[in-house]
Order: C-alpha cells, then sequence, then structure tokens
C-alpha cells in the first residue's frame, strides 16, 4: 500500500491491515519517500493499492493519475477522495489563478488549482481506471476520517492491460 499525504488517522487504521506500507508526500519530510505525483520514480507495477485523499486538486490531476494507473499492479485499486460540487457537471478550474488569495476565493483553499464537478469519474476512468464509489454514514465517517458525506472512489486497475 501507497499512501499519500498520509492522514495520521487513516495511517492508523491502515497500516496495520498492511504487509508493505509505504507513505510518501512532495513537501513534507515525515514520510518513506519524498515523491512528485505528476512523475512518480517508481517501477511499472510497484504496489497492490494506494490511497490518494485530497492531493489531486493540487497538482496535474491528468498526469497524477497516469502515474497512479502505471504504478499499480493489474488487478490493483486506488482509493480516491477529492472536494466536489456534485451539482457541477465541470471541474472549475484556471490556470490563470496563482494568486493564494485568488486561489483561495476560487477554488477555496490556497494551495488548491481546481475544484471538481461530476467529471472527475470521467477523468479517472480516462486515465484507464475501471470506478466504483460509496458513501459512508455519520458513525462510519468518524471511525475511517472521512468528511461526512463525501464520496470515496474505488479506482481499479483492470487485471488484463493491454
Amino acid at each position: 500500500m501507497l499512501h499519500f499525504a498520509p492522514e495520521t488517522a487513516v495511517a492508523r487504521f491502515v497500516r496495520p491491515l498492511c504487509s508493505n506500507y509505504v507513505t510518501t508526500d512532495f513537501l513534507r519530510d515525515d514520510v518513506d519517500l519524498k515523491l512528485n505525483i505528476e512523475a512518480l520514480e517508481l517501477p511499472d507495477g510497484s504496489f497492490d493499492a494506494l490511497i490518494c485523499s485530497h492531493v489531486l486538486e493540487h497538482v496535474d490531476d491528468r498526469a497524477a493519475l497516469a502515474e497512479l494507473f502505471r504504478i499499480l499492479k493489474p488487478g490493483g485499486v486506488a482509493l480516491l477522495a477529492v472536494p466536489m460540487v456534485e451539482g457541477w457537471d465541470t471541474s472549475y478550474e484556471d490556470p490563470r489563478i496563482t494568486d493564494q488569495g485568488d486561489r483561495l476565493v476560487h477554488f477555496g483553499q490556497e494551495d488548491h488549482v481546481r475544484r471538481y464537478g461530476r467529471d472527475f469519474r470521467d477523468r479517472v476512468r480516462q486515465a484507464g481506471f475501471l470506478l466504483t464509489e460509496f458513501v459512508r454514514d455519520g458513525a462510519d465517517s468518524v471511525r475511517y476520517s472521512i468528511i461526512p458525506g463525501e464520496r470515496v472512489f474505488i479506482a481499479a486497475k483492470p487485471p488484463q492491460v493491454h
């Protein structure tokens, strides 16, 4: 399992379930590997599973999703979570918006580069993934440190990739 930008509560729950649990982040020093999600210095098919929660809205998500697909073994799964406005058909992004104050106003956080709409699903599928999703109830959202009402996406790499 490779965990991007590992949240303490999630890591505490997931680590005991994995025989090989590896953490990564581009900016933090308290991780196992310092990696750029847009250009991962890892071999193809390196991991059976990964967690990428609230990272894709900070980066070139198409490059990152392609990398996530590449490093997963066939049949592997990626748990993805992003802030999403379900009422929007398409994501809102504008590369001309670079000022932190403007990003806060437009994207909800100073270091976000977009707000996702429902087309997030299409972006994940375009990277080659099969996609399912779920929402947990109140008690499970607390137990698993999931934002209440947030969708968690399970992006699976097909067992046979041609």
